[in-house]
């Protein structure tokens, strides 16, 4: 009877613009007018709604802009929403690459390199440790992060904190501090979940190791 019942219409966060770009389109056709100098940027929305005519920002840069088209494989749309894959055209030229995100400028993501995370370990090769050095894939958005504190560890059945915790093995949870090498966009994972999640890679096995839910900035 939960199953059927349980309401998941708010499981995707429709008020906050976020479009991670996944690839940017330049066909280059110079005996094609429409082509002549096309821009796209494709990707899969990742919460609220984007139209053309709005205005947004590009991150990292904060550069403003509006929206002058949006595309899927059956054409243009007037609107486009989570979980749509799109491409998205500029009314200026802007340099927008992979990794970066658009968003409305009135209601951007956190941006910031130190971040509180809920993490369960996925390996039983290595261990999750404070120093740990791992690369994070968030959204589009690539880079290396390092472990600066393991707060606790989670008992997932009497939901104990064990703040002595010197690491996490296979299946367990704790909150952590990350430090990464370049800034994220992201929000809280219990306001978007597509933005507020990420997964940890071992660098030299190139394996998933870890699966992170973003519960804010550090220190909040």
């Amino acid at each position: 009877h939960h199953l059927e019942e349980v309401h998941i219409a708010s499981d995707r966060n429709l008020i906050d613009a976020r479009f991670p770009v996944q690839y940017v389109i330049r066909p280059q056709q110079q005996t094609d007018a429409e082509l002549h100098d096309y821009r796209g940027y494709a990707g899969q929305m990742a919460g609220g709604v984007l139209k053309p005519g709005d205005e947004v920002v590009v991150l990292p840069s904060g550069t403003t802009t509006t929206i002058a088209a949006i595309t899927t494989p059956s054409g243009p749309v007037d609107a486009a929403f989570a979980p749509m894959a799109v491409t998205i055209t500029l009314a200026d030229e802007v340099d927008v690459s992979r990794g970066d995100m658009i968003a409305r400028r009135r209601t951007q993501p956190h941006v910031g390199q130190d971040i509180e995370a809920m993490v369960c370990w996925m390996s039983d090769d290595t261990w999750l440790r404070q120093g740990a050095k791992l690369a994070i894939k968030h959204t589009t958005r690539w880079a290396r992060a390092v472990v600066k504190d393991l707060q606790y560890q989670l008992d997932v059945n009497t939901l104990h904190r064990y703040e002595d915790a010197v690491g996490l093995s296979l299946n367990e949870i704790g909150r952590v501090t990350l430090r990464t090498t370049q800034p994220l966009f992201y929000d809280e994972y219990r306001r978007n979940r597509a933005t507020g999640s990420f997964i940890l890679v071992d660098e030299s096995s190139h394996t998933t190791v870890g699966a992170g839910m973003i519960l804010g900035p550090t220190g909040e």
